[in-house]
């Protein structure tokens, strides 16, 4: 079996091809409804990586690495949509509620590596997941996940392999400063209950309740706990 190095120096297979297309082939489905993935895919501002397993932690560390490179290069070149996109090899055969488990505990993972390496909380958002202003932060920079997984009870959250979409909330204050993000947001909400049949009852701005509610796609009560861990509870 041919064997590649890629830009990490990670030795890459020729399954990670197929990995990356069945993510591309979602997002380019015609009535895919995040115009947003699609305009990243489109202008090259999606980058995509593959990873092994999703509930081990054996790619950890490199994952960490890529998130906080993709802070430094928006601190540089702060335009345009864009997403880093982790897709797992494994395991496709996670419930909804496995899954959530599984992308909780690679998020905490991926947090306890920003802290230890040093890295400052993004300014402006809370690291309290039960606070509205909740948001990730790596590299410094505050980030939303999006898991999508072959069980996905939604559609457009049915990929062919576990995978978390990092989107970098700073792109979409630009998109409200410059009056889009209402727009985009409401394009995204009519399509995607197109593409469902039924309103995602999960959708919610930030700043009206915890973004983390929406991580997984998994529909939550009010009395819904969030797994994260906070830096400043692990001190």
């Amino acid at each position: 079996m041919k064997q590649e190095t890629n830009d990490s120096g990670r030795l890459t297979l020729p399954g990670d091809r197929s990995l990356r297309q069945g993510l591309l082939d979602l997002i380019g489905r015609r009535r895919f409804p995040c115009v947003g993935a699609k305009s990243a895919l489109a202008k090259g501002g999606l980058r995509i990586e593959t990873a092994a397993c999703l509930t081990s932690s054996q790619d950890d560390a490199r994952i960490h690495d890529r998130l906080a490179r993709w802070s430094r290069a928006w601190r540089k070149d702060a335009d345009g949509l864009r997403s880093i996109a982790f897709v797992f090899a494994g395991p496709r055969t996670l419930d909804e509620t496995g899954f959530e488990a599984a992308l909780w505990e690679r998020i905490n993972a991926l947090t306890a590596i920003d802290t230890g390496r040093g890295y400052p909380r993004a300014s402006g958002y809370s690291e309290d997941p039960r606070s509205p202003d909740f948001a990730l932060s790596f590299g410094g920079q505050a980030y939303f996940a999006v898991g999508l997984h072959p069980r996905a009870s939604r559609r457009a959250r049915r990929s062919p392999s576990p995978t978390i979409v990092f989107n970098l909330h700073d792109q979409f204050s630009q998109l409200r400063m410059a009056g889009q993000y209402e727009r985009m947001r409401a394009v995204i909400l009519a399509r995607d209950t197109a593409f469902d049949g039924r309103p995602n009852p999960m959708i919610a701005r930030h700043g009206e309740t915890s973004e983390a509610r929406q991580y997984s796609g998994r529909e939550v009560g009010e009395d819904w706990q969030c797994p994260f861990t906070s830096p400043g509870d692990r001190r």
